[in-house]
């Protein structure tokens, strides 16, 4: 697949260096000028003082084209003031919840360029997966690109990365240290608490119909999630640029005594479909009685998305150790 990307709710469904703000650096010099003149201001009328003050406390307008940068900013405390396609939203991100205030663009890769302008936004946040839109969006306002996906395949340092990059943008660097360090704190609780249960290893897949599914692997996020948490990935194959290999059912028999964990939401009707499939009887997973059913979380996604996938998978393996 190389560098290409499925597009908006497909992607999800199927499935640098970027420059510091000038905003937030703004904020920053007049949060010195205060600091500076301190004794000064203890004299000065009132106007002087509360000019930069208003200044660096007005927030800025974000409209955030990725949904892994767009649930870092609402964990931060920062609500954006529009995205791309609610209703991938509510299918495949979920938590957190989008405020009802928080403006659709339409698609990423088709966004409303006539309804962006009219929301006067101060800055526009994007991915180099959409590069090939930037002329048009720095039309409406300045557009900071940042990547989490990249070629090196490293998902999770980039998270971190994209975390301290918007919390400084914000002026949220405390908020963005505490998500960094409620995110390892996460994973530390769930790997104590799946050891017992760690021996075996599991996939990871999304179907995309009955026959065939999105496996994840190097350099995904799930498998970054599955390092830090001690469980073994049972797909050792090749992966793509996003960090899955799309194969049959038939391809997920490589592992006899592996788990499977397929994420919501299902094709329509594939669930009725799989039953009455012989391959998929034939799995050993599926004689073994060893799958779990995950609620939505987002395989592109950044730190929150992450704790969520781990969340999931230690709730899901408890139940299936406690039904025996």
């Amino acid at each position: 697949m190389g560098r290409s990307r499925p597009s908006s709710a497909n992607r999800h469904a199927t499935l640098e260096t970027d420059q510091e703000a000038r905003p937030g650096r703004t904020a920053n010099r007049a949060r010195g000028w205060i600091t500076r003149r301190g004794t000064f201001a203890l004299f000065a009328l009132p106007l002087a003082v509360l000019m930069p003050r208003a200044a660096a406390a007005k927030p800025l307008r974000i409209v955030c084209l990725d949904d892994g940068l767009a649930e870092t900013l609402l964990m931060l405390g920062v609500t954006p003031i529009a995205v791309a396609d609610h209703e991938v939203w509510e299918k495949w991100v979920v938590e957190p919840p989008l405020p009802p205030e928080v403006a659709d663009i339409g698609t990423i890769l088709e966004p409303n360029l006539e309804f962006l302008q009219q929301l006067r936004p101060d800055i526009i946040l994007s991915t180099p997966y959409l590069d090939g839109i930037k002329p048009l969006l720095e039309r409406v306002a300045p557009v900071t690109t940042i990547g989490i996906y990249t070629p090196d395949g490293q998902p999770y340092r980039r998270a971190i990365e994209a975390t301290r990059q918007l919390a400084a943008l914000v002026g949220k660097e405390s908020e963005g240290e505490a998500l960094i360090a409620a995110t390892e704190a996460c994973f530390a609780d769930v790997r104590q608490r799946l050891e017992p249960l760690s021996a075996r290893p599991i996939y990871a897949v999304s179907f995309l119909d009955p026959r065939n599914v999105r496996v994840y692997g190097e350099k995904s996020l799930f498998q970054a999630v599955f390092d830090r948490i001690g469980i073994r990935n049972a797909w050792t194959g090749e992966t793509n640029y996003w960090g899955f290999a799309t194969v049959g059912i038939d391809g997920l028999a490589t592992s006899s005594d592996a788990r499977l964990a397929y994420l919501e939401p299902l094709p329509e009707g594939a669930g009725g479909t799989l039953t009455e499939s012989p391959v998929w009887n034939a799995m050993p997973f599926v004689r073994n009685r060893s799958i779990m059913r995950l609620a939505p979380a987002l395989m592109f996604g950044a730190l929150p998305s992450a704790s969520r996938f781990a969340r999931l998978l230690a709730a899901a393996l408890t139940a299936e150790h406690a039904g025996g």
